[in-house]
Order: C-alpha cells, then structure tokens, then sequence
C-alpha cells in the first residue's frame, strides 16, 4: 500500500492544494456545487477545443451533415 508521502510525490501541485483545500468534509449541497462548477468549466475547454479544431480544419455544419449522410464503412 502507497504511503502518502508516495501518493503526493505523483501528484502535481494544483492536485496537492485542492486536497487541502478539501481536507476536511464539505456540506452535501457545497461538494456538488464545486463539482458541477468543475464539470461546467471542463464543458466550456472542451467546447473551445472543438471550435478551434473546426476553425483550422475549415469544418462547418455541411461538413457534420454529409458525414451524418455518409455510410460508416469504407466503399472498397
């Protein structure tokens, strides 16, 4: 079993301070609070990450309708 000197050495700092910050239990109601936060923040990254791919790859919304369309086996 990991010692948790062990534990903190593979983790990076910003991981090491949010388990202080929640080292002891919150309140039910604020600990879905802060996930759901977390998770809209991820949503919003990954949101950006599609937009620019689609920007430098010149996809547009006929793009997703003719794959949409398009059968999923290659025609050989």
């Amino acid at each position: 079993m990991a010692t948790n000197s062990e534990i903190l050495d593979h983790l990076n700092e910003q991981q090491v301070m949010m388990l202080r910050l929640l080292k002891n239990p919150l309140p039910n109601d604020d600990f879905l609070q802060m996930r759901k936060l977390a998770v809209k923040l991820l949503s919003k990254k990954m949101d950006n990450l599609i937009e620019d791919h689609e920007t430098k790859n010149n996809i547009s919304e006929e793009t997703y309708d003719k794959l949409k369309d398009a059968h999923f086996r290659s025609k050989s």
